[in-house]
């Protein structure tokens, strides 16, 4: 049988690659967006399915749990079914599970089908940066990069504006129904546009699956326990300490494993390779700045403002359009100044936008938030597209596939663990300052005067029960003091997210210059 796929991808007509890869990333646009798209509107879900905070944060979890165990697998899959079918099947099983998601008539079957959706749409998110490096020469590859780098970071800015919105006009399950028409039209596209190689089914007979297993074992209960760690008061839980000891020897032996075995589901021996392992570093800083601020922004307006889903969305907008904006001005410097130092930009202009955070007050709102984010979307363009340049550009064409899962992995690992010591930061930190506040929340002090004796002269209900004009001061009193508390506590963990950068720019220094030209042949 001729097979239809070109000796050199790179051969095919311009038009046809551009359509190929169109295609490819509006499928990993959806997957990447579904990460936050629910992000502003969890209070409506929870409403809708009853569900408790705790249960509503797994809606979140469960997602990025499949999400993270799979995209490595990605790598063999393709080789496994080729990179259209596997890319096809991927954006069917999403878009099946999307309208699950939407139908679901509890909180237990919105996990159970929400972790479906991240795990059957996961392998469209490496496959797409693959793709891009065996498709484009030179200065295209180096768009294409560009490309990516947007949507990897404008998916997750724009998720709960795009949520907020849907769920104001219409209702959360509308988020999901979202996927249909797209992932419908990428499923039967794909396979007759993308042609870059053909499937392999004999390889299942050797496959990896010892590290398959190993690494699940190893990722899914990481993910456990940094998500129910900060609920469970860590080691102090039986659960999370066993789930602690299986994803750390699961984590050992795969390691292990995976550098001594020849033929591995993830290579790992790719990060010998210096701009690789740079690359996969700062991946993983930016995915804790990225998933950090789309976490902590929402959250804060909605417990420290009160704002609706609507309002919560309208408030990050200027994050898309700030990406929007850097991406033109991008894609013209990126041919005239050597991407390192475009890079060097980008991670500054980020640290210092999370940086600009930290003043926050109880009283802030979309103006307040105007320049932080702004800067932080233009960081965001500026260093991701080079960041993935430096890393799969550094690699030879036969290593892309397994070590673009490891890569986009980092990524999400990054944002997974930033977002559970960010969860932490708010349990405890909450604590520590109410502790504080308390201690010069004294009898005697005229601010403190001053609101016990405006509440005073009102009478106060709380829960159905009548309090008395002094009681009514003592309750405000408590809420002004854990409001202010809640405040200073995300400055905190705004600031933790700043100092990540600063090490990003260290790491960023050591890299190599960056060559958009074609790698060369694998040789092993």
């Amino acid at each position: 049988m001729t097979s239809h796929v070109p000796v050199n991808p790179m051969d095919l007509p311009l038009r046809t690659k551009v359509t190929a890869f169109a295609l490819m990333c509006l499928g990993f646009f959806m997957a990447t967006l579904d990460i936050q798209i629910v992000a502003s509107s969890l209070r409506d879900i929870g409403g809708g399915l009853s569900a408790s905070q705790d249960e509503l944060s797994w809606i979140q979890t469960a997602y990025l749990i499949a999400e993270i165990i799979v995209i490595p697998m990605s790598g063999w899959l393709t080789r496994v079914f080729s990179t259209r079918w596997l890319f096809a099947a991927s954006a069917l099983g999403f878009t099946i599970a999307s309208m699950l998601c939407g139908m679901a008539w509890d909180i237990n079957s919105e996990i159970l089908f929400r972790a479906l959706q991240g795990a059957l749409g996961a392998a469209m998110i490496p496959t797409v940066f693959t793709t891009a490096f065996v498709l484009f020469p030179g200065r295209q590859r180096a768009l294409a990069a560009t490309t990516i780098g947007a949507l990897a970071t404008l998916a997750p800015a724009i998720g709960p504006v795009i949520g907020g919105w849907i769920t104001d006009q219409w209702s959360w399950h509308w988020l999901f129904y979202l996927n249909v028409v797209p992932g419908i039209a990428v499923t039967v596209l794909v396979p007759k546009f993308v042609h870059i190689d053909e499937p392999d089914v004999s390889l299942l007979k050797k496959g990896d699956y010892l590290g398959i297993l190993l690494m699940s074992g190893f990722l899914g209960c990481l993910e456990y326990v940094l998500e129910e760690g900060p609920r469970k008061n860590w080691l102090g839980d039986t659960t999370i300490l066993v789930c602690v000891w299986i994803s750390a020897i699961c984590g050992f032996l795969f390691i292990v494993h995976a550098l001594t075995a020849r033929e591995t589901v993830v290579d790992l021996r790719a990060l010998r390779i210096r701009n690789f392992a740079l690359g996969s570093t700062l991946s993983f800083i930016t995915g804790i700045g990225i998933f950090c601020t789309v976490f902590l922004t929402p959250v804060f307006l909605a417990r420290v403002r009160g704002f609706s889903s609507m309002q919560t969305g309208f408030a990050l907008l200027s994050v898309g359009i700030a990406q929007v904006v850097a991406l033109v001005v991008y894609s013209r410097l990126s041919t005239r100044i050597d991407l390192r130092w475009l890079n060097l930009f980008g991670l500054a202009l980020f640290g210092l936008g999370c940086y600009l955070y930290v003043p926050v007050t109880s009283e802030w709102g979309w103006r307040e938030l105007l320049l932080p984010q702004v800067l932080r979307g233009m960081g965001q363009q500026f260093c991701i597209p080079p960041i993935v340049t430096m890393a799969l550009g550094a690699l030879p064409p036969a290593r892309l596939r397994s070590a673009s899962g490891l890569f986009n992995l980092m990524r999400n690992l990054g944002g997974a663990i930033g977002v559970a010591v960010s969860n932490t930061m708010l349990n405890d930190r909450l604590n520590f300052h109410y502790l504080r506040l308390n201690e010069h929340v004294t009898d005697g002090r005229p601010v403190v005067e001053a609101l016990l004796g405006r509440a005073s002269d009102q009478i106060g209900t709380v829960a159905g029960n009548v309090l008395s004009g002094p009681q009514a001061g003592l309750e405000l009193l408590h809420n002004v003091a854990m409001r202010e508390a809640l405040t200073l506590t995300f400055s905190d963990a705004y600031f933790a997210v700043a100092c990540c950068f600063v090490v990003a720019i260290g790491c960023a220094l050591f890299v190599r210059r960056l060559d958009t030209a074609t790698p060369p042949p694998d040789a092993h």
